[in-house]
This record gives structure tokens, sequence and C-alpha cells, in this order.
């Protein structure tokens, strides 16, 4: 089953690209043995992340557009939050970008966060890669936008984009230690609104101590994604970007995901609701003690 889904996707066949995302989204039989057959893809991949309410969807929809004028193939993967009752996506992509969910350039696919605390899929590196194998130029992840724990954006895009707004001075001021340090463009959003240049300004002066980290100056772009306005920049930037990504960078982002790879199989015989009842049956001990108990399931003892 596998090989005739690998060699549909290679032929970028989209219904065979989104039964395979299913199969790895659910790990259905059979699904880890495609990932080990996948090829290496050539997709630039662009994260895009921020806090809610910056108009990362609107950009999001702008920046495709951009895309598709330079002749090029996308696809933007949505994390969106999860219902908390069957865990799929609240937010829909026929909704969000409608305009191009028929276009043959552009693949859009919806996931839920399942309750990740990092803003994102739990399986998506899997799903980045298998969508990569179908012969894309460009890849999006947009996030759900849930704050400082949404860093690990940056160990799965070879360009990560934060966006923020005008009025953002004290959630920029809290996101210091998360998302200010893992940009590699900063967009402030919603640029036509009062003070956008003041806080520009503050911006830079904010990041001024991360320059000395970087080969070069962190970009900031203001845009009006709703009116199309700043978006060639961006897109520009994007691109220049990443032609200057360094052996170093590139080392470290394969290292980040491998390091998820080799959490997810380590943990993979721990059953959550199994150590949940552990603690159940053992709360009232007067000998209780968590460290124990990590040691049991982590084997140790």
């Amino acid at each position: 089953m596998w090989q005739h889904l690998l060699e549909q996707i290679n032929k970028h066949d989209i219904r065979a690209l989104a039964r395979s995302i299913s199969l790895v989204e659910n790990e259905y039989e059979g699904y880890e043995e495609l990932m080990l057959h996948l090829p290496a893809g050539r997709a630039a991949i662009i994260g895009i992340t921020g806090p809610p309410g910056a108009g990362k969807s609107t950009l999001t929809d702008g920046l495709v557009g951009e895309i598709v004028n330079q002749g090029k193939k996308v696809a933007v993967i949505c994390v969106d939050p999860s219902s908390p009752f069957h865990m799929g996506a609240v937010l829909g992509d026929r909704i969000r970008m409608s305009q191009w969910y028929t276009h043959p350039g552009v693949f859009i696919r919806s996931l839920a966060t399942r309750g990740s605390m990092g803003g994102l899929h739990p399986k998506i590196i899997e799903i980045t890669d298998l969508v990569n194998a179908a012969q894309f130029d460009f890849i999006i992840v947009e996030t759900v936008g849930v704050g400082q724990s949404e860093i690990e954006i940056a160990g799965l895009a070879d360009t990560t984009v934060v966006v923020v707004v005008p009025e953002a001075g004290d959630e920029v001021q809290t996101m210091k230690a998360g998302l200010m340090e893992i940009a590699d463009i900063f967009v402030v959003n919603k640029a036509d609104r009062p003070d956008a240049d003041t806080f520009v300004k503050n911006l830079r002066l904010m990041l001024a101590p991360a320059f000395s980290q970087h080969e070069q100056e962190i970009p900031i772009i203001k845009t009006i994604a709703h009116e199309n306005k700043g978006l060639q920049q961006l897109y520009n930037t994007i691109v220049s970007q990443r032609h200057r990504l360094s052996a170093d960078r590139k080392v470290w982002l394969l290292t980040e995901k491998i390091w998820v790879q080799i959490q997810k199989q380590r943990m993979k015989d721990i059953s959550r609701t199994e150590i949940a009842g552990s603690v159940a049956s053992r709360l009232h001990d007067r000998d209780f003690n968590l460290y124990r108990l990590v040691q049991q399931y982590a084997g140790l003892v």
C-alpha cells in the first residue's frame, strides 16, 4: 500500500497526499514504513507564528498569492485549536482560504493541535516531510499562536516569521524569552494603525542585543495584509533568507527533528492512562514518592 501512495505522492497526486496525511495523523498500520521510504524534499519551509489576533491567517493568504504569482507551487499547513469534544480542528481551511481551495498549485490542510502545548500538531514533522515529498516549492506552516511555548516552530522551519501588531508593546515584552529569539524575520502587520513607525523603532531597540548572535540584522517588514501591502517584500526577504541558510542552521534543524522523533519512539510504550491509574492507587500512601514512580516507568528500577 505504501509503495503505491509514495509513487503517487512523488507525482504530485494531491489525493494520495491527503490520504497519506490521514494515515500518519491517525497512526494507521503501515505509516511508519511509508515514512522510512520518503525521499528528501526540496521545498522551503516557512513557519508563521505570533500572538493571537496578529493577522497570521490573512498574511498567509496574501503570501500564498505572492508565491502563486511567481509560478511556484505552495502547500499550507494550518494548525488550528482543537475542539474539546472531538479533538479536530475548530477552524477550517475552506473558510479561511477559500479562493485557493481549488487552485492546482495550492494544497491546504488544517490540523488540530490535539492538546500539544507548542502550538503545533504532534505529527507536524512527519506531515511536513510527507508534503515535502510531493514536489512543492514552498511549505507554509501557520501555528495557533499560543504564546511563548510556541518556539518549537523554530525546529521545523527553514525560515521563521514572527507576526506582531503595533499595539503589541506589552505582549512583545513578555515574548522576549521565547518568540523574540526565534525570529528570522519580523512582520509588523496592520502597519496602517497609529504609532506603527514608533513600534518598529522600539522593536529594533529591543532586538539590538540579539543582533550580535546573528550574522546580520533581523529584517523587520511592515505589512497591511488585508490590502496586500508589503507582501512582495516579505516574499523576497524569505527567498533571500533561504539562500543564506547556514550549514550550522541546517544541522540544528535536522538535529531538532531527530531529537523529537527519538523522544516519541522512547515514549511510545508508556501509557498516560496507566500512569494516572498508578498515581490514583498510591495517592494516599504515606510513602508516595513521585520520583520513584518516574524511575519505575523510565525502566530505571
